[in-house]
């Protein structure tokens, strides 16, 4: 980096951070206690459905084992029982042995609503609609082009125009030129409904000449003295 003119090879495009000037904050690092337990959920109904779909328990003996014996009996019951393809075999219990079941079944820890939950703040963190990831409550197909319109008008257009201004700026510096990066508006499906709403206002703004609407549609004017470039009436 250049400590004078403050050209550098690398640009470095940053996301709000509350918690430091200097260096930005990734939606990833804000959503990572959500990642993780959205991790934990789907590693934990694995390894239930590995497991045959019995909770974890405890192999009780009414008296004492040797530590070799102990061993043994654990090397044996971990190859006979535990794991997917072992799913649905019997134990069988000798002596004064007995199975008493200590962990919790998906349904008692809710895994399901717990998942869900995550997955919402995951997609809270990167301002994406929970309709968008998949979340049905209160869908319709209105509220899904809502969702999308919202998405775009909210996140993602602010972080182009923060993108395409930085890069701007960036080559206009190191390259001494008026270059500029945009993005074009009208290829974007989700916003039709924004330029539909816009292309109606300036077709019925009665003080608007026909050259000026074509223009501001982005058609080249009609020649001057024709009928059409007079105002409406």
């Amino acid at each position: 980096m250049n400590q004078e003119t403050g050209e550098s090879d690398i640009l470095h495009i940053k996301l709000f951070n509350p918690l430091d000037d200097w260096y930005g904050m990734s939606p990833i690092e804000v959503a990572s206690a959500s990642i993780n337990q959205h991790n934990a959920i789907a590693l934990q109904n694995t390894s239930f459905l590995q497991n045959g779909g019995r909770p974890s328990g405890a192999l009780m003996y009414k008296s004492t084992i040797n530590p070799e014996k102990r061993g043994e009996l654990k090397e044996n019951l971990r190859n006979l029982y535990e794991g997917g393809r072992n799913a649905g075999k019997i134990l069988l219990l000798e002596g004064d042995f007995e199975w008493k079941e200590m962990g919790l079944s998906p349904k008692d820890l809710d895994f399901i609503s717990g998942k869900e939950l995550a997955a919402k703040e995951i997609a809270l963190a990167f301002g994406v609609p929970n309709i968008l990831i998949g979340s049905m409550s209160s869908a319709t197909f209105s509220n899904y082009k809502e969702a999308r319109y919202n998405f775009w008008e909210e996140t993602l257009i602010p972080l182009l125009n923060m993108f395409a201004g930085e890069l701007s700026n960036w080559f206009q510096m190191i390259f001494k030129t008026d270059l500029k990066f945009w993005y074009d508006l009208d290829s974007i499906p989700a916003l039709v409904k924004k330029k539909e709403i816009e292309w109606r206002k300036i077709n019925n703004a009665e003080f608007l000449t026909k050259n000026e609407k074509r223009e501001a549609f982005g058609y080249t004017p009609i020649k001057e003295g024709s009928e059409e470039n007079n105002k409406e009436e």
